[in-house]
Order: structure tokens, then sequence, then C-alpha cells
């Protein structure tokens, strides 16, 4: 069996498509769209994601504000940068890039963050809209991703089983609340499982789609899934300049559809992003 590779090249150029006609109806009303990112410290990888979402934001016609904190400042700078950026009235939305260096608090600046700017769809406000279902509020941008490629690639969703490999806030845990609402897309039985899991392998080779979320190098291996199952690597690493997934490669040829290594939920994470961007900024300007 060879799986059917789910790129996520045309699930990102549909949002982006919705981006582009959403910021045209924008600048047709006299308005903009504006797209923050707070880096704290110098990490590469970091570095390297925040480079790519300004380089797409201005690519799409949003306005890109750029503010750096270096890991020597203390967590009223950062507080202090959050503050400015929820009162930018050019600034729609924006982000804290995690992981932020020791000695910072994430959560403290997350919740410091207005929920209607959270871009991100992380602050405990959204995360709680996503768990009651509400429609109308930011919702995470990884989980979104993964939800758009299987539509995209007609895999299954409503009534089957789905298993997450990871339960970190930023995919695992939205990602079940996501999939198990009941809404088109979704509707599944959901499992979460962990390292901290006795046998969680005996839950994946029962599922119908396994995602990779524990951000550990493939984690997900050809004996832990089930014939022609979905595969899907959310969880990625760095390896000095080399990205690895959570999910083993020869999955491909177990799998029924699987995502490669590069190229799948990363570059509709970033496409998504913009679209939330897009949307505060058409809420702002009160057009539907």
């Amino acid at each position: 069996m060879s799986a059917v590779v789910m790129s996520g090249a045309p699930v990102a150029e549909a949002a982006l498509a919705d981006v582009a006609e959403g910021v045209a109806q924008l600048r047709a009303a006299g308005k903009g769209a504006g797209l923050g990112t707070i880096l704290v410290g110098d990490d590469p990888a970091s570095a390297h994601y925040v480079a790519r979402k300004h380089e797409m934001s201005e690519r799409y016609g949003i306005r890109s504000v750029d503010v750096r904190i270096p890991a020597s400042a203390s967590q009223r700078e950062l507080l202090d940068a959050v503050d400015r950026l929820n009162d930018d009235p050019e600034v729609d939305g924006f982000l804290i890039q995690n992981p932020v260096p020791a000695g910072f608090d994430y959560a403290e600046a997350l919740s410091r963050v207005l929920p209607y700017k959270d871009v991100d769809g992380l602050h405990p406000v959204n995360l709680g809209y996503l768990a009651l279902g509400e429609p109308g509020h930011p919702r995470p941008c990884t989980p979104l991703g993964v939800q758009a490629m299987l539509a995209h690639y007609g895999v299954p969703v409503e009534g089957r089983s789905v298993v997450i490999v990871g339960r970190g806030p930023t995919l695992g845990r939205p990602l079940a609340l996501l999939l198990s609402l009941k809404e088109p897309g979704a509707n599944a039985a959901v499992t979460v499982v962990h390292t901290g899991v006795r046998d969680w392998a005996e839950h994946t080779r029962r599922a119908d789609i396994v995602v990779g979320a524990a951000g550990v190098p493939n984690m997900i291996t050809p004996d832990v899934i089930a014939p022609g199952a979905c595969v899907i690597g959310g969880g990625m690493t760095w390896q000095g300049k080399r990205v690895l997934s959570d999910v083993d490669e020869r999955c491909a040829e177990v799998a029924g559809w699987a995502t490669p290594r590069l190229g799948g939920v990363g570059v509709t994470t970033v496409a998504m992003l913009l679209r939330n961007a897009m949307l505060a900024a058409r809420g702002r300007a009160g057009l539907s």
C-alpha cells in the first residue's frame, strides 16, 4: 500500500485565497489589516517561524509589526509589549512566539492579550469558547490546519476513531476539542494519549486517524498504525537545521493517507494564522 501524500500546499492556498479576498474587501472599505508578533530571545527556530509569518503577511497585504525583546529583559517588559499591541489600533491581532526563554511566564503574558486580538486562538477565553463549540471566536491555527487537511483529502472524520498522541495546549488538547464538536468536519470519537500512557500504541493501532502531536521525532512508526489509516505529523522538532516529524516517513508504506516530513501541517498553520488576522480585521471594520 502507498499512502496518499497529504501536502499542505493546496490547503494553504485555499486559505490564503480567502485572506487575499478579505484584505481586498477591507481595502475597498478604506480599511486594512495588521498582524503583530512578539519574539523573546534569539532562538533560531522561533526566529525562523516569526520571519516566515511576516514574509507571508506582507505578501498578502497585511501590515506587519515585529516586536523583539532580548532574553535579558524582564517579564514586565514582555507585559508592556503586550499592552502596546493591545492598544495599537492598527494591530488587529498578534501572538507571542512560544516557547519563551527561561524566566518568562508565557501563560501570564498570553492571558494579558485581548481575546479578540488573539490570532493564535490560545487565550483561555477563546479555548473556552472552543470547548463550548461557540463560533465566531479565534480558533487555534495548527488544529484548524489539520482539520482543513482532513477535509481537503476526503478523510472521513464523522463517527470515526481519532487518536491524538500528545496533550500540549497548542495542538493536542485543542485539536481534541475541535474534532469532537458536533459540526461539519468533526463529530469524531477522540482519544488523547501521551508518553505517560501505558501501551499507548494499543490505541493508535485501532484508530482511523492518528495525529502525532508530542514533539518526539519518529515516535509514530509503521507498527503502531492500522493499515489504511490516516496518519498526520503535527509535532515537529528541530535537530540542527533539519526538521523532524513525529511520524516516521515509513508510515506512508502502511497508511492510506500520510503527511510528508516537510510541507505538511506547518504550511497550513501559517495560512490559518493569516486567515485569523484577516477575520479579526473584518470584525473590527464591521464587515460580516
